[in-house]
């Protein structure tokens, strides 16, 4: 096994992270600031991976594809706080559960009625299709354009909550937003500025995941559960706790679903391995959730709130 073949797989490992963590930083936000269980997060997701996809394939342009797909899905979002969310503020959390529940089941047979049920496939352009080479070691230029993008982003969600004015309203209206409120802040405002900025994170991160995936209805009910284990990992309501959460788990994935299977080799028949490996490794992003619970179960890093 050559290092370069392990440089690879931490790269990849890095870049699934990435993703995850853009998916996560605006979910721990809504989720642990706003107290909302937002599980229609997986759908704005999907659309802004649909929205990036078409404009991409009709304008040619990355650039155009990621920024319609992020906007698209922050019009989305916002349209949904006001018409359906910010009436559930103050319900249950069972009440957040299947009300964004039946969201996911609408956007998922949405995009059936628009795009079909096969997949709606896009490229990379040319322009980023080719591999960066240094020192004999070639990887791929737009893995290492999303790596990028999620290193940005994680720096301009640092500078947002630590160092602007919306920043401070959105961690004192987590702590006490009976006081905030009567010192005339607009709480719903707050809010949907709060749950916008996450659906826009969704669908950047959907635009970007578009050319190398499958582009397909339900796509984003399955990493939404993956996007879950990241923030209980890191810490809910932290934003850098999600940063750190989702490199682990994006390299203990990766590296888990190749590695496992190479070494359970060595003891065991090639066709159980093939087949037990994988299976094993999907597992362990869930022991480690589950070691993380038990030895610090605030998660790696305090929320924004201090909560």
């Amino acid at each position: 096994m050559s290092g370069q073949f392990l440089l690879a797989l931490l790269l990849n490992g890095t870049q699934y992270g990435v993703l995850l963590f853009l998916l996560a930083a605006g979910l721990t936000l809504v989720f642990g600031i706003m107290s909302f269980v937002n599980l229609a997060h997986g759908a704005l997701y999907m659309m802004g991976a649909y929205i990036g996809a078409v404009a991409l394939n009709h304008s040619g342009s990355l650039w155009l594809g990621i920024l319609a797909g992020t906007l698209g899905a922050l019009v989305i979002g916002l349209a949904l706080e006001r018409l359906a969310i910010s009436r559930l503020y103050h319900r249950s959390h069972l009440d957040h559960v299947l009300a964004t529940f039946g969201m996911v089941m609408f956007f998922n047979e949405l995009a059936r009625i628009i795009w079909g049920v096969q997949p709606y496939f896009v490229s990379v352009p040319s322009g980023l299709s080719g591999s960066f080479e240094l020192a004999g070691f070639s990887y791929p230029v737009y893995r290492l354009l999303i790596i990028f993008t999620g290193l940005v982003v994680a720096l301009g969600s640092y500078f947002l909550i630590q160092r602007t004015r919306l920043g401070m309203l959105i961690r004192a209206g987590s702590v006490n937003p009976t006081l905030v409120g009567a010192l005339g802040v607009n709480l719903k405002l707050l809010n949907a500025a709060l749950f916008g900025i996450g659906a826009a994170l969704a669908g950047l991160a959907g635009a970007m995941a578009g050319p190398m995936l499958s582009v397909q209805s339900g796509m984003g009910d399955g990493i939404l559960i993956t996007v879950l284990v990241v923030i209980v990992i890191g810490g809910i309501g932290s934003v850098g706790g999600a940063f750190v959460a989702a490199l682990i788990v994006g390299v203990v994935d990766t590296m888990g679903r190749v590695l496992l299977p190479m070494v359970m080799r060595e003891f065991f028949d090639r066709q159980f391995a093939n087949a037990a490996g994988p299976a094993i490794a999907s597992m362990l992003i869930y022991l480690l959730m589950a070691f993380v619970l038990a030895v610090r179960p605030q998660g790696l890093l305090r929320s924004h709130s201090g909560r």
